[in-house]
């Protein structure tokens, strides 16, 4: 939607309030590989970064990283009301067998904002 709205459009949005964790999908496919190598049979673990971070920040970020005016419109209609208000994990089991995230959220949203330029 940020690629789409670079060129003067605007993106409408749901509900911006809820702390979310978000993780690199490089790092979830390291925490993997980990998972099968040194992980317990059995046990459950946390594949997550153990940060919250609040959904309109995550936008705005994006937002800063295109470099372009672009214009957010929340919609009501677009909330779910299921909507968690904080959803953060716990990653200490995971980094017990030596998994640790590496790709800051920053890098991960540009390089999201890169590959879909390169694609469209």
């Amino acid at each position: 939607m940020i690629i789409g709205a670079e060129d003067g459009g605007k993106i409408t949005v749901g509900n911006l309030d809820p702390v979310l964790d978000f993780t690199d999908v490089r790092d979830t496919a390291n925490a993997l590989r980990i998972l099968a190598e040194k992980g317990a049979h059995g046990d459950a673990y946390n594949v997550c970064s153990s940060k919250g971070r609040k959904i309109s920040d995550v936008l705005d970020t994006m937002v800063s990283l295109s470099g372009k005016d672009i214009s957010i419109e929340q919609d009501k209609s677009k909330f779910r009301p299921a909507d968690d208000p904080i959803f953060v994990g716990d990653n200490t089991k995971l980094k017990g067998i030596g998994w640790q995230p590496v790709v800051s959220i920053e890098k991960s949203l540009k390089d999201t904002l890169d590959y879909w330029r390169n694609f469209a």
